[in-house]
């Protein structure tokens, strides 16, 4: 798999020589840097300049992630979801030690990735419990949200093809599915203290809608506010048995 710095510099135009030639720094740097090496703290703050990507989703690892009193809970903004690199939802997903949400309708853009799947199954087996909420195919609701972005009952047949793709994850302990009949301003992607929030937009499907990366740092803020959503949804929606 492609280090994310790879996909970064790509995106925004730029190549390895370009990098060695601003930074003033061999291209083999640059290459063992592709490689997984991580840079000096100087230059990851400037090739997080040069490409626009956050630090945190560059190199996950190397990045603080302990909250700061005062400091901004939005980690990262995107205009629309595809933009959020595959990358980012996996490493929030592999940072998780207590907790795994997903409450959407049918989150089949990222159940469809074989990585993910098997990010989840090793969570639930070293005992993180993970909740999974998607919406009930005979409810009002994803009839109307199904009308909303213009796909009407491929909405249905996209959460059934999410509940195929989990039936393994079902059969594992720590894992609970279940059923919603809720009208979801926003798909939740929560991992411990981190959550992805794809904003849903009247009549914009959900791939094309804002995407934010918090990070809880406060019990009133804003972060707190989509993981009470969460129980919210939680605490109304139904089992789900394959």
């Amino acid at each position: 798999m492609r280090h994310p710095l790879t996909r970064a510099l790509a995106s925004a135009g730029l190549n390895a020589l370009d990098v060695a030639t601003r930074l003033q720094v061999d291209p083999k740097t640059v290459d063992r840097w592709f490689n997984g090496r991580v840079p000096y703290p100087r230059y990851r703050n400037e090739l997080s300049r040069l490409t626009g990507w956050a630090e945190a989703d560059l190199w996950p690892d190397c990045v603080p992630r302990e909250p700061q009193i005062g400091s901004d809970e939005v980690r990262m903004t995107y205009a629309h979801r595809s933009l959020v690199p595959l990358d980012t939802w996996r490493s929030v997903f592999r940072r998780a030690a207590k907790a795994i949400d997903i409450v959407a309708y049918s989150a089949l853009f990222l159940l469809e990735d074989p990585v993910i799947l098997r990010i989840l199954a090793s969570k639930a087996e070293d005992g993180v419990p993970i909740r999974i909420a998607l919406g009930d195919v005979n409810s009002r609701h994803v009839g109307v949200r199904g009308a909303e972005e213009q796909i009407g009952d491929l909405m249905a047949g996209r959460i059934r093809n999410a509940f195929v793709l989990i039936k393994p994850l079902q059969r594992l302990p720590h894992v609970t599915v279940r059923l919603h009949d809720t009208v979801l301003y926003d798909s939740i992607y929560r991992a411990d203290n981190e959550a992805l929030v794809n904003i849903h937009i009247h009549g914009v499907p959900a791939a094309h809608a804002p995407v934010m990366h918090l990070q809880l740092h406060q019990l009133d803020g804003l972060a707190a506010s989509y993981m009470t959503a969460i129980e919210r949804v939680w605490s109304v929606a139904t089992s789900y048995a394959d």
